[in-house]
């Protein structure tokens, strides 16, 4: 009986896979124009994402240069490395400086965005919104390196125009960038005064799809403009900034290397020494490598978790998600 039900299920199951091959084909000769435009994005995950990935393994390896990925021996225990991270006496500090940059940036950046572009949504004035959107999200294609050298323009306790207004007042001059007091808010404000203008131009591409209808509705029930932008325009946009939120605290260990990088200095690692830089120092620098992959690959383990966590968690409370 149990052979007659096989011999029965093969066919169905070749009729099935003939007929899915099928569709593909007619699909992929209907839009193939489509899928050569994917093909290169596609190609980048693959070679730039996804390939990398088999490095991976030196995590649960004492890994040299000289001997190659696959000649290493294997980490005895198989989790020395990950031991050595979570022993460290910095790690735990430069996990909370991570977390609470990443939260900052997050916390006032996200708000940012959202109001520059209702801000820009509400001009009236087609040559002003337009000269505004372009000088704000210009600063999104400047390095870090330029950031740096503005900000030392305007914070240098020496000669930044914030001081020598501190000093006209009759205040002592700040070293902002290398005081620890200071540190992490000048990194926030630089990374939101750079990624402001960019990040509004989500949202604006998000108030578009909103009705015209619904703000005439408003207006005919006698709304006032804050309160068309509270309740029509807000909740119109609400699924992209849900989706964008997901996505920045899937990242939430990822806090930005290069602008710290650049930024930091001995003086202020007590507050912004951040995975990714102390990554540098001991992986790099110090070629353990091994306990470098080791971090990279517990930072995903956690991005993977945080970004199921709060998709789930979107989904139950808002009824909507990334997928």
């Amino acid at each position: 009986m149990q052979a007659k039900v096989q011999t029965q299920t093969k066919p169905i199951l070749r009729g099935a896979v003939r007929a899915s091959l099928k569709a593909l084909t007619t699909e992929l000769r209907k839009n193939y124009m489509l899928y050569i435009m994917v093909l290169p994005g596609i190609l980048y995950f693959l070679i730039f994402r996804y390939g990398p990935m088999y490095g991976a393994i030196i995590a649960f390896k004492d890994y040299h240069i000289q001997e190659g990925i696959l000649g290493s021996p294997w980490a005895n225990p198989w989790y020395k490395h990950f031991k050595t991270i979570f022993e460290s006496t910095y790690f735990f500090n430069i996990l909370t400086n991570t977390i609470l940059i990443s939260i900052y940036k997050l916390v006032f950046g996200l708000p940012a965005a959202i109001i520059m572009a209702l801000l820009l949504n509400e001009a009236r004035i087609t040559w002003f919104k337009r000269t505004i959107q372009t000088v704000t999200y210009l600063p999104h294609f400047l390095s870090w390196v330029v950031v740096y050298g503005i900000a030392q323009a305007v914070l240098s306790p020496s000669g930044g125009l914030v001081n020598k207004a501190l000093v006209a007042l009759g205040m002592n001059p700040v070293d902002f960038i290398a005081s620890p007091q200071w540190f992490r808010t000048v990194i926030v404000a630089s990374d939101i005064w750079k990624d402001i203008g960019w990040g509004a131009i989500i949202f604006l591409a998000a108030l578009t799809g909103i009705s015209p209808h619904l703000y005439e509705a408003a207006a005919v029930d006698g709304a006032s403009r804050l309160q068309r932008i509270w309740y029509v325009t807000i909740p119109g946009i609400m699924p992209v900034v849900v989706l964008v939120a997901l996505l920045n605290i899937g990242n939430l260990l990822n806090a930005g290397f290069e602008q710290i990088f650049i930024f930091y200095s001995p003086s202020v690692y007590s507050v912004g020494d951040i995975i990714d830089t102390w990554v540098y120092r001991q992986g790099i620098v110090g070629f353990q490598y091994s306990v470098a992959a080791a971090v990279g690959l517990f930072k995903g383990v956690v991005g993977f978790i945080l970004i199921f966590g709060t998709n789930w968690l979107s989904k139950k409370y808002t009824g909507s998600g990334i997928w």
